[in-house]
């Protein structure tokens, strides 16, 4: 018996998807395929294994060192690996033990961009068949069951904003390497736009030629890109997906970050999902995250005849979006770098309000009366969160805004003078927030909030350990 018939880890469509995925695997003569799980920062780490390796790990799983889990943005190991319970107070975290990749056939695609090459997303697993409790898949899946069990799904659509570069030099010399705790040199870029010329067809046709390629390769995987447009600063642009069901949309969203990544390196270009880059005059990038409630019987929970536009659940809802939008902030910017996106009077929240088609705000509330596309626009967001987390917050958060019957307060039309409970300035302000929140540690769970707070403190104090430029410009010649 496998792995996933003895703890009864596939559907019946997942076990009809890993029949269909041997089949195309046979028919296109791939020769890899890629076992990849989302890790807590909502980047993809996993092997590559050739294809009768892979399709014989279908059902079994695919071993993974945990340690993998233990890492922050710099890929440094923050935990205690090696001494009892490895940091986590857990057996099975300890001493750099291995976990199991299990494949979701349903998210198999073949890289358009990679010649032979299969991939696939994974679920992570102890050998005793629990799900790792660290692995925000599995995390966001939960919030979903939670909210299923009261009739409904969530609906999110995806507006990500990134920056796109010419690579002049990838820094690829001994001297540039990186070590634990110090990521190595990053490449040095030239534009492909100079900017502030927001939605003009002429910009747009100077990037035309580095974003065909990645509209092109993102259509052949299947994804469900909407629209492409040139933003506001240099060498920057947004790309719109369609709205998803469930995990639908956080699955996209993370195989389109690293599909954009992959497809930009391969031909010669760099695209960040960094906030606001260090380069001279570029503009922080946002990700607008669109979402209402879909009903058992398919309508919009959010819609309403009434001429405010929004129903009693959504105006509830809202509410607890912006009831815990402090102790949330830290999932939906997760950087100590997005925490220079929240400016007034610059297109990015800098409190938690709402407003009625008012890019200002922190959510924008869009529809009207009978409108079936009628949803909640959250413009809190930056393009690296982790879309698990991110959304299982925005699922947690709305549905303690329902069940207290919360009162969003009036529309604010003047985003930046209006009173209100102001977002956190930094990372660690975020963080503080986050960990004196009862209702998240009783909603996430308390293993998980000390666990991320810890990986999210040990970044915070790398980053105060070093001297910065400005430090070094302001006091090494002055003292």
């Amino acid at each position: 018996m496998s792995f996933v018939q003895k703890h009864q880890l596939w559907s019946a469509e997942q076990a009809e998807a890993a029949l269909r995925m041997r089949r195309i695997a046979e028919e296109q003569g791939l020769k890899t395929i890629r076992f990849s799980f989302p890790d807590q920062h909502g980047i993809l780490r996993g092997k590559a294994l050739a294809v009768d390796a892979a399709l014989s790990s279908l059902e079994d799983g695919c071993s993974i060192t945990t340690t993998l889990l233990a890492k922050d943005t710099s890929h440094r190991t923050v935990f205690p690996v090696f001494t009892a319970g490895g940091g986590f107070g857990m057996s099975e975290m300890q001493g750099g033990s291995d976990a199991l990749m299990v494949a979701d056939p349903t998210m198999f695609r073949v890289l358009p961009w990679a010649p032979g090459t299969g991939w696939v997303l994974c679920d992570l697993y102890f050998a005793n068949g629990a799900p790792v409790p660290f692995a925000t898949r599995n995390l966001y899946r939960s919030a979903l069951a939670a909210l299923d069990q009261r009739g409904y799904q969530f609906k999110a659509g995806l507006e990500v904003e990134c920056h796109i570069f010419k690579v002049e030099d990838p820094r690829l010399a001994p001297g540039d390497a990186g070590s634990p705790g110090q990521p190595g040199v990053p490449p040095t870029v030239s534009l492909l736009t100079q900017g502030y010329q927001y939605l003009t067809e002429q910009r747009f046709d100077q990037m035309e030629p580095a974003l065909e390629t990645i509209r092109a390769n993102l259509t052949a995987l299947g994804l469900p890109l909407r629209s492409i447009e040139l933003e506001y600063g240099p060498s920057q642009c947004e790309f719109v997906l369609q709205p998803g069901i469930g995990m639908e949309p956080a699955d996209t969203m993370v195989l389109f970050r690293s599909a954009v990544k992959q497809i930009a390196q391969r031909h010669g270009y760099h695209a960040t999902f960094m906030c606001r880059p260090r380069i001279p005059n570029v503009m922080s990038s946002g990700w607008h995250l669109h979402q209402s409630l879909v009903a058992r019987d398919g309508s919009n929970a959010f819609m309403t005849s009434e001429t405010d536009g929004l129903s009693a659940l959504g105006r509830h809802y809202m509410a607890g979006l912006l009831a815990h939008a402090r102790a949330a902030a830290v999932f939906s910017t997760p950087t100590i770098n997005g925490y220079r996106r929240y400016r007034a009077y610059s297109l990015a929240p800098d409190r938690a309000i709402w407003g009625r088609d008012n890019r200002g705000v922190m959510i924008r509330v869009l529809g009207g009366p009978g409108d079936r596309a009628t949803r909640l626009e959250n413009r809190i967001g930056e393009p690296a969160a982790n879309p698990y987390l991110y959304m299982a917050s925005q699922i947690a958060a709305g549905l303690d805004g329902v069940d207290r019957k919360l009162d969003p307060g009036p529309s604010a039309d003047v985003p930046y003078e209006t009173k209100a409970s102001l977002l956190p300035k930094s990372l660690r302000e975020a963080v503080d927030a986050l960990k004196a929140d009862a209702f998240f540690r009783n909603a996430f769970g308390a293993t998980f909030i000390d666990y991320y707070t810890f990986i999210k403190t040990a970044e915070i104090d790398r980053f105060n350990a070093e001297v910065s430029d400005w430090e070094q410009r302001e006091y090494f010649e002055m003292f």
